[in-house]
């Protein structure tokens, strides 16, 4: 099952251990390495810190009542975990990022992506076609395995070099099994 981004913004983490609610999400810290969302950034009353963050390791399970966790000794500082410093400070957003194919043609910009909530990968990109492109198509999703290259300014998607091939007419005739092929005499029967 795959959940929109705009699900885990203002989501909600719950404790297992008070059964309420310790915070909220606010960002999604995503490792442009390999697509995947590495942490979120929490913001509430009772977080002491501007920069808490909660690693998708530690979290127990996705609900609709939220990120579910044992309790709040699994958020950590920015300063504790070095990976978790490093992907911040590329100050890395896949929102609004352009996308191209490899043949440097645009396909447009991300405007949404879904991730998978158990391995908290990113699976698909929603990429709204420039203005021209988009009478024929106003959005395309792309899955993961088609991205070839993210930098900080754009997307690689792998290009179709396939010929689209032409349509062929169908010449199968196929019979109706509820039609008889020859007419059949009615028979009325006496009363």
């Amino acid at each position: 099952m795959l959940i929109a981004r705009d699900k885990f913004i203002k989501t909600p983490v719950m404790s297992l251990q008070t059964g309420g609610k310790l915070a909220e999400t606010t960002r999604i810290i995503i490792n442009p390495h390999n697509l995947s969302v590495m942490a979120f950034e929490l913001r509430g009353s009772l977080l002491s810190d501007d920069k808490v963050f909660l690693l998708v390791q530690d979290i127990r399970e996705y609900s609709s009542l939220g990120l579910i966790v044992d309790s709040n000794d699994e958020f950590v500082l920015l300063d504790d975990i070095i990976k978790l410093k490093e992907v911040y400070n590329l100050n890395f957003h896949l929102m609004g990022l352009s996308a191209y194919d490899t043949k440097k043609t645009k396909l447009g910009k991300v405007i949404n992506y879904s991730l998978e909530p158990h391995s908290f990968l990113i699976k698909q990109l929603n990429i709204k076609r420039p203005l021209l492109k988009s009478f024929v198509d106003t959005e395309l999703i792309i899955d993961r395995t088609q991205v070839v290259e993210v930098n900080r300014t754009s997307i690689i998607i792998e290009s179709d070099d396939r010929q689209p091939s032409p349509a062929k007419k169908s010449t199968t005739v196929y019979a109706n099994p509820f039609r008889s092929t020859s007419p059949q005499a009615e028979v009325i029967q006496p009363k």
